[in-house]
């Protein structure tokens, strides 16, 4: 199969970048199946938060005791989230 430069869309911003051939073939030397979701700089940031210890904190408003909070992922419609205090009660309770 011949390779050639593919245009991708990175999943984080939004920007198209180039899946290089001289990537697509580094890919299959790892035996990495996917392509990449993510544009170089977007790839370098992620690594970087996880090396920094970094997350990314969303707002909430705990549907437990109503107090805004911080939690380090993104809250789902419908589903509820809770503060730390109101969760480990939760969790205490099972």
């Amino acid at each position: 199969m011949i390779l050639t430069d593919k245009t991708l869309v990175c999943r984080d911003c939004g920007q198209e970048f180039t899946f290089t051939v001289g990537e697509q073939e580094f890919y299959q030397e790892k035996g990495f199946t996917n392509e990449p979701k993510r544009c170089p700089d977007c790839r370098s940031a992620r690594k970087r938060d996880k090396r920094d210890g970094s997350k990314k904190l969303y707002t909430i408003n705990c549907a437990g005791c109503g107090n805004e909070a911080q939690v380090p992922f993104e809250p789902r419609t419908g589903k509820p989230v809770y503060c730390r205090e109101c969760f480990e009660s939760q969790r205490n309770m099972s």
